[in-house]
This record gives C-alpha cells, sequence and structure tokens, in this order.
C-alpha cells in the first residue's frame, strides 16, 4: 500500500476521428500526451471542461487489492456525511480490460462495508472512485464529468461550416488551459461557437468579427446561454489591445471570399494582437504564418468523417 503523492487520473472516451485532437489538448494541459484513454498528472483540471474527459480520481492511496484497499478506508475519519464509492472500470482502460457490472458492485460493496458513515445512493456528500489499473487498485476522491457543452449543440444562430461544439472547446481549452490572468480573442468569431464554449468554463475571451450580422448572432448565442462576453463589429486589422492568446478559425466558406493575400493580412495582424494562436484551416498556411513571424509550436488533424480541419498553435 502506498499513499499517493497529490496526483490525479483522468479517464478519456473519444471518437477515433478525435484521438489527435483529444492528445493536443492533453498536451495543452499536460504538457504531455498518451496513446491510452487515461493519464495521470500533478496537474488539477476540472473535467467538465474537456469534450474527451470522463472524470478524475484524486488518489489517494494505491493497493495491490481491493482488500488492501478495504484495509486502507478503515482509517479515514468521516464527520457524518454521507457517501458513494463508484469503480471506474466501466470501459477497458488501457491494457486492463472492463470489469463486469456485478464485479464492479462487488468491489464497491467490499470497500463500501468497511468504511465509517452511512452510503447513499442518490445524493451523497463525498464521491470516492476506486479503478483497477494492471495489477494495482487506485482509490480517491470522485469528480465526474458534466457535458455542459451538449447544451450548447442547438443554437438560437447557426452555420453548417462553424465549428462543431466538441472542436470549439477543444480549440479554446488548447489555446487558454489554464484561465487564471488570461486575456483572449476570436477576432474572427463568426456566430460564436468557440466564444460560447470559452465564456461557459470562465475563460476571459472577447469576440470580433468583420461581419456585423454575425456579431449579431454571436452576441444572440452567448445571451441564449446567460453568458456574457464582449463581441465588436470589425476587421482583426483594427482590433484595439493586446491578448495573451487568440483563436482564429480560418474564413473559408462560399460565402466568405477570403484570398490568399488576405489570409497573410489576418495573420500578420494577429502577430501583433496576440502572443499565442490557435489558427484552425482546412489549407496548410505553415508559410503564411512563417512569414508573419510566428513559430508553430503544436498541430493536429481534427476529422469529421471525411472532413479535416488543422488545428495549429504558434507563438
Amino acid at each position: 500500500m502506498n499513499k499517493a503523492a497529490v496526483n490525479h487520473l483522468y479517464t478519456y472516451s473519444r471518437h477515433t476521428d478525435e484521438i489527435e485532437l483529444c492528445r493536443l489538448e492533453m498536451r495543452a494541459f499536460f504538457n504531455k500526451d498518451t496513446h491510452e484513454n487515461f493519464i495521470f498528472s500533478e496537474t488539477c483540471i476540472d473535467p467538465s471542461r474537456s469534450p474527451f474527459m470522463k472524470e478524475r480520481l484524486d488518489v489517494l492511496v494505491t493497493c495491490n487489492s481491493v482488500q488492501e484497499v478495504a484495509d486502507y478506508v478503515t482509517t479515514l475519519t468521516n464527520d457524518g456525511q454521507r457517501f458513494l464509492i463508484r469503480c471506474l472500470n466501466t470501459i477497458a482502460l488501457g491494457e486492463t480490460a472492463k470489469i463486469a457490472h456485478p464485479d464492479r458492485r462487488k468491489v464497491e460493496r467490499s470497500i463500501g462495508m468497511a468504511m465509517q458513515g452511512e452510503a447513499d445512493l442518490f445524493q451523497p456528500d463525498i464521491l470516492y472512485g476506486v479503478v483497477q489499473i494492471g495489477q494495482q487498485y487506485l482509490f480517491g476522491y470522485l469528480t465526474e464529468s458534466i457535458s455542459v457543452w451538449r447544451e450548447h449543440v442547438k443554437k438560437p444562430e447557426m452555420y453548417s461550416t462553424a465549428l462543431s461544439t466538441r472542436v470549439a472547446r477543444a480549440v479554446s481549452n488548447i489555446a487558454v488551459p489554464h484561465p487564471e490572468g488570461v486575456k483572449a480573442i476570436d477576432p474572427c468569431c463568426g456566430i460564436g461557437n468557440v466564444l460560447v464554449e470559452a465564456l461557459s468554463m470562465g475563460i476571459d475571451m472577447d469576440g470580433r468579427d468583420i461581419n456585423p450580422l454575425a456579431v449579431l448572432g454571436s452576441r444572440k448565442n452567448i445571451a441564449h446561454f446567460g453568458l456574457t462576453g464582449d463581441v465588436t463589429p470589425g476587421p482583426i486589422e483594427e482590433a484595439p489591445g493586446h491578448y495573451d492568446a487568440a483563436i482564429i478559425d480560418m474564413p473559408y466558406n462560399l460565402y466568405t471570399h477570403v484570398t490568399r493575400d488576405q489570409q497573410a493580412s489576418i495573420l500578420q495582424a494577429a502577430r501583433t494582437l496576440t502572443d499565442k494562436l490557435v489558427i484552425v484551416t482546412i489549407e496548410s498556411m505553415d508559410d503564411l504564418l512563417i512569414d508573419a513571424g510566428f513559430e508553430i509550436l503544436d498541430r493536429c488533424i481534427a476529422k469529421k468523417a471525411h472532413f479535416e480541419r488543422e488545428v495549429v498553435v504558434c507563438r
């Protein structure tokens, strides 16, 4: 039995097409990634921020058996709070196979019977988690993800070519993984898919768009979800101030005829506007980014069926 230092286990659920975007988000949060559907980190992130995270386990102890976990929980004090224990092996975690439902309930009961206090299946004061990874069992406080982003899928104003809600949320996290003290902007915000996700996560982000109708649509969408954000009309070249991070979903659809020179102008304006840029594009813009003075730090392909977008992180 080993009492853990401050450490967190995050589990993930993502479609095959989303793996690379998920890993890029991992690298933004944790400065590392993995091919597995779980990751350990000392960095504490609210799992509800990510469209891919299922839960976060704040590990208290690592044991060699369920009985060792049961022995450990007898040492925990309880001041009358009701508890609930969940076994997280509802899916295969790396090479550790999924544990069948009856066996998960048996694990939960074995540990719960050893704990002080009373269990509550419906409104517990404390939620604990236990998970088998390889031959070890980890136990700790559990925070489950709430898929807030699902509520944002249907908006009053929508574009068929806008970023999906999941991609918009992941891109917001990639641009601003740790929001405290960070000021961000989406200077080509369209109807505000990125803005809605960023603002809903407490990211301080302004919006701007050259199309006044898009600005009105973005404001409407933000207000629809009870969020507050500043969205102004005008081209990026005239955006005032300076920002820590910016996200640009490069305009490309049939109704936004952006030439190569205009794309270059957008990126050159972004160079003076922000320290960090995350750009989403359907075509390579490495030459334009380099010409604008950016250094490319990271990238991935975000897929949806046969449609691909490239997400590029620059500074």
